[in-house]
């Protein structure tokens, strides 16, 4: 059983209340690891380490492009680290180690060199008045401390997202990992020990939310916080953040609709669809839970999709043959258990899966990849985000229907469009209500792009410049050039 310390000051600690609990492995069911139970007291010892590193450290007095090129270092290390890092984040949430492994060689280490770079090209602006005499131009600062907490279902990835944009932009960073995947992020603390960053830049408390995540939102020394997570999660912290009015950046929930029509490559397209949801066990807020086909192709389109996803792998998340891997927590595989019931209640036909399964070798979570059918807008299927391996199948006739089923959501992270038809395809992705849109293609991602929702799904931006923006609060400085100024009275 590893015993894991949390992270602060450039110092490993014990939890102030000296409790701890266990980290349990989704493929195995059993506890690898003892995770730091923190409390308001670590919160506060990881806050005034990052108040300190940024007002009073190094850090705080860097110009851009020195700050950059300590970020560059963070990639250097994520990149030594990969092997390790890919191993724990396996072990901790049970993704597969194809989908994490290939990202930490990659795009994930060249967030940290895309945010290095953007580090001294945030320009300021000279504005126009129209006043002689006077000068007036705009700078970009930091916030100053910031709080970034991150979610079960990819936690290097969402921690990576927001910690290279903060910190290029001159942030000084507390992480607050989910409790239920905690221990990937505390290696990556172990892996920026290598980068040689002054102490108190980045720390990392870990524990539940209401006796480590809301003192770190409500405390005063931080300036923004940026959230990812569920819907409730999300409300609840903007509510602590409105207390003492933070700035907030949040990534929620979604239940996107992948709009399939009769002009679509059929196999094509059946690939994308089953892609978009399945292989992640459905956990990902962009997943494509929502299919919504055209009426011409409607019996074709299910017929083909039941045939690939029979043939979906479970299995170990290390094994390179496995389709799909377990569901990240018991807590969360009893959830989705139970949406699926409501499904089967609710009228919606089960056209496959819906069961809890025992790989051989597996003692976890794992459940079938589900599809239902006969789905209608009004069913709790189609409007609540299940977040699982669960696909709900609609109908629709032309393309004002499609659209008015897809945007009548709470949600509005992602969506797809399948058509061999431009037209329709650049039509429809300016009117659907989504933050990404994927035409022909769906769960692409990349640093330069940015990510975000509309509605309930969130607000503000990661990645790509917008997402370093969000980093960023704006001053203006006027400056007169005249050598007197009349008397006002």
């Amino acid at each position: 059983m590893e015993t894991y310390a949390y992270y602060a000051d450039g110092r490993w600690l014990e939890p102030a209340g000296g409790e701890y609990f266990d980290s349990e492995n989704p493929y195995t069911g059993k506890a690898w690891a003892k995770i730091p139970r923190c409390n308001t007291a670590d919160a506060n010892i990881a806050v005034q380490a990052a108040y300190r590193a940024y007002h009073e450290g190094p850090w705080g007095r860097m110009n851009p492009s020195e700050r950059g090129a300590m970020v560059r270092r963070l990639g250097d290390a994520v990149a030594r680290h990969a092997e390790r890092l890919a191993e724990i984040e396996v072990r901790d949430n049970g993704k597969r180690r194809v989908d994490i492994r290939p990202g930490l060689s990659s795009w994930l280490i060249d967030s940290f060199y895309y945010y290095a770079g953007m580090a001294d090209k945030f320009e300021g602006a000279v504005i126009p008045t129209g006043r002689d005499q006077i000068l007036n131009y705009t700078r970009h600062e930091p916030y100053g401390v910031v709080a970034a907490i991150t979610a079960w279902n990819s936690p290097l990835l969402i921690a990576i997202w927001k910690l290279a944009p903060a910190l290029a932009a001159g942030n000084t960073v507390v992480l607050k990992p989910s409790e239920f995947a905690s221990a990937s992020t505390l290696e990556l603390m172990k892996a920026f020990e290598d980068a040689d960053l002054p102490s108190g830049v980045i720390n990392t408390v870990t524990g539940f939310g209401a006796e480590v995540g809301e003192p770190l939102v409500t405390h005063e020394q931080v300036r923004k916080v940026s959230f990812t997570g569920s819907v409730e999660g999300g409300a609840r912290v903007a509510g602590l953040a409105a207390r003492t009015i933070k700035s907030v950046t949040m990534e929620l929930g979604g239940k996107s609709p992948q709009l399939v029509f009769d002009d679509a490559r059929l196999e094509h397209t059946v690939h994308g669809v089953c892609g978009g949801i399945f292989p992640p066990a459905g956990q990902s807020c962009i997943a494509g839970s929502r299919l919504l086909l055209q009426s011409g192709i409607y019996d074709d389109f299910v017929e083909k999709l039941l045939e690939v996803t029979a043939r979906a792998r479970l299995g170990d998340p290390n094994d390179a043959a496995t389709s799909i891997g377990p569901i990240a927590n018991k807590a969360h595989f009893e959830t989705v258990l139970g949406h699926i019931e409501r499904a089967r209640q609710s009228g919606a036909t089960l056209a496959c899966g819906g069961n809890a399964v025992n790989p051989e070798g597996a003692g976890g979570w794992f459940i079938e990849p589900t599809v239902f059918t006969d789905v209608t807008p009004d069913m709790p299927l189609a409007r609540e985000e299940i977040f699982g391996p669960v696909l709900a199948v609609m109908r629709f006739d032309s393309e004002e229907e499609a659209v008015q089923i897809a945007n009548d959501s709470d949600f509005g992270l992602a969506a797809g469009i399948w058509t061999e038809d431009h037209r329709r395809a650049l039509d429809l992705a300016n009117r659907l209500e989504a933050g990404t849109v994927y035409l022909n293609n769906y769960f692409d991602a990349c640093t330069q792009s940015p990510v975000g929702g509309y509605k309930q799904s969130g607000y503000g931006r990661e990645n790509g410049w917008e997402g370093m923006r969000d980093f960023l609060q704006t001053k203006s400085v006027w400056l007169s050039t005249a050598r007197r100024i009349d008397a006002p009275f």
